[in-house]
């Protein structure tokens, strides 16, 4: 079993706070990384119909032979496949790379602005939903006005929204936005690219609690209430990533590490990308 804790969606369903994202992890390769993962106790995999290794991922949970409910599986609608038929199409497609007779989260990965087809999309993931072939709906690189106009023209709001999250992009005013309309927020990049991990701030805070700066700053996403999907293709990282719940930071802790924001993202700009 697991130890990871869960977070409640607002329709009731669990999801673990911690889970292994599978970006850029070919599909060839991306089997023994999750195997690797549920050794390690993860429960959570998110993937997306552009990673190119749904299939992969499948076979890792065929071959690992877990109790279905135990795990929480997570892909997502890539942009040239929105639109209210072609996301069933690729929904479908989807499933049967996955093996899955049923999915536990499926997201728009992008809110794509200039093909604006989100809405038409969503309306398909509400069918899906309908039809229990998915037990919760959620979107990916949301900004308040795509979410609110989901709002307005929709009969479900997102469980989860997620977006690019890290000590330098903390998004205080989407999490914000999403907590006061019970939307879960989920951290995608949260160690942005290893690009943080040599601050001295975190090097002083791992030396601290004896931990490494990828641990602190994964326990940081923990303690805002995040969901995170740290990625890896190495097992002991995958090991690390996963050792975060026998520490805690305290408020000078976070206080530090909120210093470290500069607004630089690691992604695309929703506004701009897709």
């Amino acid at each position: 079993m697991s130890t990871v804790p869960t977070i409640t969606l607002d329709n009731g369903v669990e999801i673990p706070q911690l889970g292994l994202g599978v970006w850029q992890i070919e599909d060839h390769l991306v089997t023994e990384v999750v195997a690797s993962a549920f050794a390690a106790g993860y429960r959570h995999v998110d993937t997306a119909a552009v990673y190119g290794n749904e299939a992969g991922v499948g076979r890792a949970i065929a071959a690992a032979e877990l109790p279905r409910d135990e795990l929480f599986i997570t892909t997502k609608v890539w942009n040239n496949d929105q639109g209210y038929d072609s996301t069933l199409k690729a929904f479908d497609t989807s499933m049967a790379k996955l093996g899955l007779d049923y999915l536990d989260l499926y997201l728009i990965h992008w809110q794509s602005l200039k093909q604006d087809k989100y809405v038409d999309t969503w309306k398909a993931f509400e069918q899906l939903y309908a039809d229990k072939r998915v037990r919760a709906i959620g979107v990916s690189n949301f900004h308040l006005p795509a979410l609110q106009r989901l709002f307005e023209e929709t009969d479900l709001r997102p469980t989860v929204n997620q977006i690019e999250l890290h000590p330098a992009l903390p998004q205080d005013e989407l999490r914000a936005f999403n907590a006061e309309n019970d939307i879960v927020t989920e951290a995608w990049s949260p160690l942005a690219q290893g690009e943080l991990l040599t601050h001295q701030t975190l090097k002083s805070l791992a030396g601290k609690h004896g931990k490494t700066p990828a641990q602190v700053v994964i326990r940081w996403h923990l303690q805002l209430g995040n969901v995170v999907i740290p990625k890896s293709k190495t097992p002991s990282r995958i090991v690390e990533n996963i050792d975060v719940f026998d520490f805690e930071l305290d408020n000078e802790d976070m206080a530090a590490i909120a210093d470290l924001e500069t607004g630089v993202r690691t992604g695309g700009d929703p506004d701009h990308f897709g």
